[in-house]
């Protein structure tokens, strides 16, 4: 059972989180932005029902809520930030804009983050850069939970890729995935629900095909997208690889088997070979390609030619990437945001530690 609540309810309430466990207004204002945006665009797996997660990564010292977010290496187009330990939700912000900030100037700019942590969808950083006529990118290195093709260990995150790209008259194309089979938080939903997973989400810890939501908690792991070498498995790890090295090879961060887990009594990997999980973000100013009005104007042309692409049979239309989250958006904006009972008796218990009614 769901129970409906505005955005504006929802955001006093997980802002005054923030603020209990120490963050600065700024930062409190731009992590409930971040974590709320997957809320609002019907990403349920990565918004509010994650609140409780980032407390008790706080309370195992593992978030540092005054981080000294800051550049540590730069060239005029690229920089390495360190984000001391803060929310991802805070510290990726901040990389994106410096990624901007670099193409402003260079005409690109590309960041590296370590020493961060979970950060939220990464459409929201990627659609930071829409707004300056920039297609932006977005990238993350996760908990290890996904089996490599012909692997029973757990070796790679969901790690996902988004990429934002503006048009004109039309709403901006943005792609926003993991580069597994489905998220982790999705059958973090089919737990709560009580129901089983499609086929091809996941493997037991033989490594044989399952059903089983839980199968995580038993040993078993996510697989890549493709789900197997049959059905192109090979190509979702190793999209995933790429996120990794970008994320946390290149930053200085712990990446592969040694990512950092987001539940707070998993243990910490031994031996890490870097300092938190990574992030990588790319921003590229259009102009400096083309005129920015002549894409622009290309991209309505390409995105009204394939919304007109003929169905396939039981189908009612086709899609352009970001489009069900944009209407989800404006849904949900207006009629409020579902939330699970599971979801809400978690919320009723961290808002009790503060003394804050939900």
């Amino acid at each position: 059972m769901n129970t409906f609540y505005s955005y504006e309810h929802l955001y006093q309430f997980t802002y005054s989180i923030f603020t209990s466990i120490g963050c600065s207004v700024t930062d409190a204002e731009t992590a409930t932005k971040t974590l709320l945006s997957a809320d609002l665009r019907g990403i349920d797996s990565h918004g509010v029902a994650r609140l409780s997660g980032y407390v008790r990564l706080w309370e195992a010292n593992r978030i540092n809520a005054t981080p000294n977010i800051k550049i540590v290496h730069e060239t005029p187009s690229t920089a390495v930030v360190d984000g001391d330990a803060g929310l991802g939700l805070v510290v990726a912000p901040f990389a994106m804009h410096v990624a901007i900030e670099k193409a402003k100037n260079a005409g690109t700019g590309w960041v590296s983050v370590c020493n961060t942590n979970h950060f939220g969808i990464a459409g929201y950083h990627a659609m930071m850069a829409l707004q300056h006529d920039m297609i932006g990118m977005a990238m993350t290195n996760a908990s290890a939970l996904v089996a490599p093709t012909f692997s029973i260990e757990r070796m790679l995150g969901t790690n996902p890729i988004a990429v934002a790209i503006p048009a004109c008259e039309q709403p901006p194309f943005v792609a926003d995935f993991a580069t597994t089979t489905a998220a982790n938080g999705k059958l973090e939903i089919l737990q709560r629900k009580n129901a089983e997973a499609p086929l091809g989400w996941v493997q037991d810890k033989e490594g044989n095909a399952s059903t089983d939501a839980n199968e995580l908690k038993k040993g078993g792991a996510l697989l890549p997208l493709g789900s197997d070498r049959e059905h192109g498995s090979h190509k979702g790890y190793a999209l995933g690889s790429i996120v990794d090295i970008f994320s946390a090879v290149l930053s200085g961060a712990s990446y592969g088997p040694w990512a950092p887990p987001f539940p707070a009594y998993v243990p910490m990997p031994q031996n890490m070979p870097g300092v938190g999980l990574g992030h990588f973000f790319g921003a590229m100013r259009i102009d400096a390609f083309r005129p920015a009005a002549a894409f622009k104007e290309h991209m309505d042309n390409w995105i009204t030619r394939f919304r007109n692409a003929t169905p396939a049979p039981g189908c009612e239309r086709v899609l352009i990437p970001g489009d069900p989250e944009r209407e989800m958006e404006a849904i949900r904006i207006k009629e409020g945001i579902p939330v699970v009972q599971s979801v809400v008796e978690d919320l009723v218990k961290v808002g009790k530690q503060f003394n804050i009614q939900f």
